[in-house]
């Protein structure tokens, strides 16, 4: 049974394959780096199903560098990435630019970032800090662990709504996981 923060770190840290991904990431030298969405969404709602972990469509690597906010500078760490895991689908990206194309203020962090992402299931993430997993839940855990798709604050008009109905069915969730239950 997954039903809390410790459970949740357990799922991630019980998977070579996730744990391979987060030290390659710590190795990338990034500030204030998270790794979050499907990564730690799937991998939990996988457990709670009891189906086999499911592979990686892409690993959403989050950071802040309001320094640094070309987006070549993504392009070099998804490089860098690359050649450690080959084959790994990195989505590198510094929120310190992300509000430009979300059509938000400017964030002040990742996890503030990360709480604007479309679901509160997603709205989680995983780092290594001190050789420790850490996680993070924006919005709280209770919709990761009992597999509830909701929007986050920033998706709950219409549009927002809209949005994650589409991405229920592009990604094929409710195939994946037919105990999902939606409050969208």
């Amino acid at each position: 049974m997954v039903s809390s923060a410790q459970d949740v770190v357990a799922v991630i840290e019980s998977d070579p394959g996730a744990m391979r991904i987060l030290r390659a990431a710590a190795g990338l030298g990034l500030p204030d780096w998270w790794i979050g969405a499907g990564f730690v969404r799937g991998r939990v709602w996988d457990a709670i199903s009891n189906l086999p972990p499911s592979p990686d469509r892409d690993v959403d690597l989050a950071y802040f560098d309001p320094r640094h906010t070309d987006p070549a500078e993504e392009a070099r760490a998804e490089a860098q990435a690359s050649a450690v895991l080959p084959g790994t689908p990195w989505e590198i990206r510094n929120q310190a630019r992300m509000h430009l194309r979300n059509g938000d203020e400017p964030y002040a962090s990742t996890l503030e970032a990360i709480a604007r992402w479309p679901e509160t299931a997603t709205c989680v993430a995983v780092t290594i800090r001190d050789d420790a997993v850490r996680l993070v839940a924006c919005h709280g855990l209770d919709d990761l662990v009992n597999m509830v798709v909701r929007p986050s604050p920033a998706f709950a008009d219409e549009a927002g709504r809209a949005k994650i109905h589409r991405r229920l069915e592009s990604k094929g969730w409710l195939t994946r996981w037919p105990g999902l239950r939606l409050e969208v």
